[in-house]
């Protein structure tokens, strides 16, 4: 027994006091030590890296329900000598969609009755593997309520166990005999889902670009434990809601580019008959060429009808979006962002756009709203529209919720385990050294430049802020969105404008910061992870933001495995730029695996087919010891508790603290 001074304990005492009202006595103090250093013991739990998912849901969802693939790889492991591989496919199927897949087999199924016995035996297999890591008590809290006793039964008895056989087996045939089967296969399913992964963490860009970002913000609300790093799109959609309208404009812009309405309408009840009105009425006559929206060949959600009118607004929010901007650059001249203000270079004309004594064509040159004379100042139906469509925002109760969940899960950045995560980019001089940002008179970087530009989002909500300061939080989402110095931008220039109007592609360039020039030097990196204190023998520094062009070659690894960029391209817009459809970065009791998925099919061909997404792993780094509890946070956490109770015991058995004769074990 570690001894302490005398003053120690005195010096302690307030703290000590307040601990002893939780754990009363010699015998309590024991207790929670011993259940303490057994949790060290226990390999860590499995860590999920996810990044850039882009509103597509149901490859989100069925990840999370696959666990990125170590679900059927332990179904395999069990059962890879018993079970034909059509019958591990099916099962896992099962535990992926169990409500689903029980409609579609009791459509097929002869004898549904054997066909419950059987798989309940299985199911109970795979829940016991899976639980295996974790202790009972954090395995109890996981339970669902109505069968809690009866699965931690089961969990914790085996049908081999001669003098348990018929208890075991008795309790499988009463829960097909009560007609409880489908119930309970439900509920074992979804605890072996979420046992499967102990921490997801997001590294940021849950919006735009696929249909379903609200539906994978209410996912993770009610998710088990996660963390976000906030991402580009993830800000300009705060911001929105903040009630910028630059960063409305530019959600609105995205989500007609890629044709998804559902999100806007359907996720967040924001009204589109201003908009779809204001740009039938002004661009009636207008073909909109550029401004049809990026579907995907297949596509059969979008009528031709749909098709052109959804250009129209597009054209109609886009021109709208330079106008707000061109205001917001001349409201905040310390952004130096003047060089974006562009509809002044157009010779309307000549068709032409004249910038820095050069000449370029102008693909499309009917802007009816625009007046050469003052090309920023917006009509007044434009003013309106504007108006609406702010207020829509503002009075989305959904929108909000989300948006709360992202500030009370998320940050700029994170650090787990020896790992710095953060979406995009640390501002860095052409040297390597960190760059210096200003932020409302303030000059900061590294880590003080994140966790600053924190405390302005989170400001821009919190009613209790200076209306100046609050003025500033909520302009600055839009430059977080393509400021040159923003950690999740880091670029020379977000062209938009020539993008959609210049034929020179020349002008379509944007120059990405030094942290991307230099990331893949690992003592780069090194000094990054220096900056933020990331302690630890492997510490890693782990990116999204940047899709990893996997089809030219292009590796996730870098800076001799001290940097992992996770961004795969889950958006199938970025299907062809990458190659594959996402990565998931896995971090188990053994080292990192990184899982790199081909494109999901949908739910439905998963349900009926038991197809499941096609993943290769890649081992990143292993280890030949396993990771345990405590070589982690939590495990240093753990450590210090059993610290303060160890020297609460010696203050019990000193007489220095009284003991109670309560114990909250006993109550």
């Amino acid at each position: 027994m570690q001894t302490y001074s005398y003053e120690k304990i005195q010096n302690d005492k307030r703290l000590l006091e307040l601990l002893s009202q939780t754990v009363p006595n010699i015998g309590a103090a024991c207790t929670e030590i011993i259940n303490l250093e057994a949790i060290l013991n226990l390999p860590k739990g499995t860590e999920h890296f996810l990044a850039d998912i882009h509103g597509e849901y149901e490859a989100f969802q069925h990840i999370l329900k696959n666990a990125s693939g170590n679900i059927k790889r332990k179904v395999t492991e069990i059962f890879g000598t018993t079970m034909r591989e059509s019958e591990i496919r099916q099962l896992c199927s099962l535990i992926y969609y169990p409500e689903q897949k029980l409609q579609y087999i009791k459509t097929s199924e002869n004898n549904l009755n054997d066909f419950y016995s059987i798989t309940l035996h299985q199911l109970v297999s795979v829940c016991q593997s899976v639980s295996s890591k974790y202790t009972r008590s954090k395995v109890r809290k996981a339970l669902p309520r109505e069968f809690a006793y009866i699965i931690e039964e089961l969990l914790h008895e085996s049908p081999q166990d001669y003098n348990k056989q018929a208890y075991f087996n008795r309790i499988i045939e009463t829960i097909v005999s009560t007609g409880r089967a489908d119930e309970f296969i439900c509920a074992i399913c979804n605890l072996i889902q979420r046992l499967s992964i102990d921490q997801l963490h997001i590294l940021g860009d849950i919006f735009d670009r696929g249909p379903g970002a609200h539906i994978i913000m209410d996912t993770l609300c009610s998710y088990h434990n996660f963390d976000i790093q906030w991402g580009n799109h993830d800000a300009l959609w705060m911001g929105a809601a903040a009630g910028n309208d630059c960063c409305i404009a530019n959600v609105l812009r995205l989500s007609l580019r890629y044709g998804n309405l559902a999100t806007l309408e359907d996720g967040y009840g924001i009204n589109l008959v201003p908009l779809a009105t204001f740009a039938m009425e002004t661009y009636a006559d207008d073909p909109c060429h550029f401004f049809g929206p990026q579907l995907e060949k297949d596509d059969t959600r979008h009528s031709m009808k749909t098709r052109r009118l959804i250009a129209q607004m597009h054209k109609a929010i886009s021109i709208i979006q330079f106008k707000l901007e061109a205001a917001m650059i001349d409201s905040r001249p310390e952004w130096k962002m003047q060089d974006r203000k562009l509809l002044e270079y157009i010779d309307f004309d000549r068709k032409m756009f004249v910038h820095d004594g050069k000449e370029y064509a102008m693909r499309d040159c009917n802007l009816p709203t625009v007046n050469p004379q003052k090309p920023y100042e917006l009509t007044p139906e434009e003013q309106d529209l504007v108006n609406k469509l702010h207020h829509s925002f503002s009075v989305s109760d959904k929108l909000n919720k989300h948006v709360q969940c992202l500030f009370s899960h998320g940050s700029m950045y994170g650090i787990f385990n020896s790992n710095l995560l953060f979406h995009a980019s640390v501002p860095l001089n052409a040297d390597g050294s960190l760059k210096e940002v200003n932020i409302n008179g303030e000059k900061v970087k590294g880590r003080e430049l994140l966790d600053r530009i924190g405390i302005v989002m989170r400001s821009a909500f919190n009613n209790d802020t200076e209306e100046n300061e609050r003025k500033f939080a909520i302009d600055y989402f839009w430059y977080l969105w393509c400021g040159v110095d923003s950690p999740l931008f880091d670029k020379s220039k977000m062209t938009t404008f020539e993008r959609y109007f210049l034929e020179d592609k020349t002008t379509h360039a944007e120059e990405k910061g030094f942290y991307y020039k230099l990331r893949d030097n690992e003592k780069i990196c090194d000094m990054i992870l220096d900056a933020f204190d990331v302690k630890g023998l492997h510490r890693h520094i782990i990116n999204g933001h940047v899709p990893v062009r996997v089809g030219h070659g292009e590796t996730p690894i870098k800076a001799n495995g001290k940097l992992m960029v996770i961004d795969g391209g889950f958006a199938k817009a970025y299907h062809n730029t990458t190659g594959i459809a996402g990565y998931t970065l896995v971090f188990h009791s053994r080292g990192f695996q990184l899982v790199q998925h081909e494109p999901f099919t949908s739910a439905e061909e998963a349900i009926r087919n038991g197809t499941d997404i096609v993943s290769t792993t890649q081992i990143v780094e292993l280890s030949s010891q396993r990771m345990m509890v405590r070589d982690t946070d939590k495990g240093t956490e753990l450590q210090s508790q059993i610290d303060e109770l160890k020297e609460l015991l010696y203050a019990y058995r000193h007489g220095l603290i009284k003991e109670s004769t309560k114990n909250k074990y006993h109550d």
